[in-house]
């Protein structure tokens, strides 16, 4: 089987959900449910920070990471999370020069919630439709004028760039990418397993 490797980017602050719920996701697909036990899924999920010490999340979580932002390896899906660490992230050098050289290489670039806001910072949803919690909308509109922010989507996919709005819309975004990798089929047997609804509207499901 070749393995999509996943890294999903940690640091302080980081809304737990926001991380843990596309973790789950690509950790729990199978390509063949019938041997859930016996078969990896097709997707290697590491988490990255920029430090190798334990990352305290917004909840207070403690999260250690696999690797760091100079020794991560080779990444085919890049997932940038949210959470009030963001504030602080988006303006981090080491941080947007991370996300900036990895951008170019991936097969997929995510956010979820906020992370977009990171994303935004770093130039890479210029002239692209993206969302983000619906909180930060407005915020998003006014520090980048140059991304055309989504107010009424869940999940935006522009090319290989996908943001989805706040917390719980990560598991949206992540079974997203599974059926783009792995069909529909099998997006929809992950989220059976997860018993989480599989999404059949994409329409943002707080009204603003």
């Amino acid at each position: 089987m070749n393995r999509k490797r996943v890294g999903i980017v940690v640091f302080a602050d980081i809304e737990i959900l926001d991380f843990c719920g596309p973790f789950e996701v690509f950790s729990v697909t199978r390509l063949d449910e019938l041997r859930r036990h016996e078969e990896l899924s097709p997707f290697e999920v590491v988490l990255v920070s920029q430090h190798n010490q334990p990352v305290t999340t917004a909840g207070g979580m403690k999260v250690v990471p696999d690797f760091t932002f100079d020794d991560c390896p080779a990444l085919e899906i890049l997932v940038i999370p949210g959470g009030r660490g963001t504030r602080k992230e988006m303006h981090n050098d080491a941080m947007l020069s991370f996300v900036r050289s990895r951008a170019p290489d991936v097969e997929m670039l995510a956010s979820v919630c906020t992370g977009s806001l990171i994303l935004g910072k770093a130039g890479l949803l210029d002239n692209l439709r993206a969302t983000t919690h619906w909180r930060s909308l407005r915020m998003m509109q006014k520090l980048f004028p140059k991304i055309t922010v989504d107010t009424e989507s869940h999940v935006v996919k522009a090319g290989n760039i996908i943001t989805s709005a706040g917390i719980s819309a990560g598991i949206d975004m992540a079974l997203l990418v599974v059926a783009e990798y792995c069909g529909e089929d099998i997006a929809r047997s992950t989220a059976r397993h997860m018993e989480y609804p599989f999404p059949t509207t994409n329409e943002r499901r707080i009204a603003l």
